[in-house]
């Protein structure tokens, strides 16, 4: 059965297709919601509640995106949700994979080979909460600004400023890094 069919389906409430389309997109939306809690059952409850809307909410889901990019943004708004309520630090990003290179203003590398993956993870995860976010929103999940304002409830200018603050934080604390000095 096709997406669009399952659907459809769910939208007549069969339980069938709710089973159907939830095994379609679980594993895959725990991966989004572990990159953002910590814990692997808050995660689990994350995508269950999201879920929930999810097929709750079905008759709002236009298809102007893909079923999987719309899921994805409930479960991402379930997970900060979460971390707000909670006020708990963003989960490591194990399955992402960063290259991180950057030029200052003045040319210089501001991130070398000494910068572990593991240095960058941490540092955005200790990124103040209003620019957190922001940059693992767009750097990690590929978001784009208008995306980003409408997931935080922030206008476009504060997403890029956010942005924008949040990358100068981010190349503050691994040049420090670098630099073997603690910021």
């Amino acid at each position: 059965m096709l997406t669009a069919d399952l659907i459809e389906a769910c939208k007549r409430n069969s339980r069938v297709a709710q089973l159907k389309l939830y095994n379609q997109y679980c594993d895959g939306m725990y991966v989004v919601a572990k990159r953002f809690v910590k814990d692997s059952f808050q995660a689990e409850d994350v995508v269950q509640e999201a879920f929930i809307k999810a097929f709750s909410k079905l008759h709002q889901y236009k298809a102007e995106v893909t079923f999987g990019s719309w899921l994805k943004r409930i479960v991402i708004n379930k997970s900060i949700d979460l971390l707000k309520s909670k006020k708990q630090i963003m989960q490591d990003l194990d399955e992402v994979h960063l290259k991180v290179v950057d030029i200052s203003y003045e040319g210089e590398w501001l991130v070398d080979d000494a910068i572990t993956l593991e240095d960058v993870k941490q540092s955005i995860s200790n990124l103040p909460e209003k620019y957190k976010y922001v940059v693992m929103l767009f750097l990690i999940e590929g978001y784009d600004h208008q995306e980003i304002s409408q997931i935080l409830n922030i206008s476009e200018v504060a997403s890029r400023t956010q942005l924008s603050r949040g990358k100068v934080k981010l190349r503050e604390v691994l040049k420090h890094k670098r630099n073997g000095t603690r910021y």
